[in-house]
């Protein structure tokens, strides 16, 4: 069996920036296990399985080298960046079937846009062990998917150095976000999910999920400017608006090939 096989670094208009993305294009799907495998030989924060529906309506999985994800924003991105770069150029708008529902993304010149579900978070008592993890006292924590400790500082952002092992002990939430306002943006963020098998990753789609209602509200504008200040960095345009969060961003292609199984 031959895969098309790409890697693209979404979230960035240059090669080496953002967060690389392999994306592997399906005649039909395979097992689960066999996906998860190809995941883990890759060894990239996520690996999306495309299946063809019909013209523009694509199937659409994502798996870190671990575990499978119910929700996955760089690696869609960069699935529609390769869909209307080598399969339908023509096409403006895609339309994805995944596990969290129909998944839509749009094109405007080179910039991706992709309208998500909104997950906004809510006020959580935090476990005792997250700011020994993070060796900083959040000043408000919050919950939905992830766990989102908010400080007041991008510099406590860009210095913080996390214990993983330490950070493991969390098992109540896929992740850990920590957020703060950007100097040159709305906000920053940051984000790690040692459990999924990804310590840190570079720039986080789903995270905006929560991110964007929550820096909405309190900044009282519905259309934002993020940086995810990994070393890598991604650049996000997000806008929120009531259940639906919009994610846009540019991608490179950095690599295209054949997987042999």
């Amino acid at each position: 069996m031959i895969i098309p096989f790409f890697q693209v670094d979404a979230f960035s208009n240059k090669t080496f920036g953002g967060n690389p993305a392999a994306i592997c294009i399906l005649d039909s799907w395979l097992d689960n296990h066999v996906l998860q495998k190809i995941a883990a030989e890759n060894n990239l924060s996520e690996t999306a399985f495309i299946t063809h529906i019909s013209p523009g309506h694509y199937g659409l999985k994502w798996f870190t080298p671990s575990v499978e994800v119910d929700l996955c924003g760089h690696a869609t991105l960069a699935s529609a960046f390769v869909l209307l770069k080598f399969y339908e150029p023509n096409r403006t708008e895609l339309k994805f079937q995944t596990v969290s529902g129909e998944l839509y993304v749009y094109k405007s010149g080179e910039l991706l846009s992709m309208n998500f579900p909104a997950r906004p978070p809510v006020n959580a008592n935090p476990p005792e062990i997250l700011a020994e993890a993070l060796g900083a006292k959040a000043n408000y924590i919050l919950e939905s998917r992830d766990l989102m400790a908010v400080f007041e500082d991008e510099k406590i952002i860009k210095n913080i150095s996390p214990d993983f092992d330490k950070l493991k002990e969390i098992k109540s939430h896929f992740g850990i976000i920590i957020s703060a306002p950007g100097n040159n943006s709305d906000f920053v963020s940051r984000f790690f999910a040692p459990n999924a098998g990804v310590n840190e990753d570079p720039v986080t789609g789903s995270t905006h999920c929560t991110l964007i209602p929550y820096w909405a509200k309190r900044l009282r504008k519905n259309k934002l400017h993020a940086y995810q200040l990994s070393d890598r960095i991604g650049e996000i345009y997000c806008e929120y608006s009531i259940d639906r969060v919009t994610i846009s961003g540019y991608s490179t292609l950095f690599a295209k090939g054949e997987i042999y199984i």
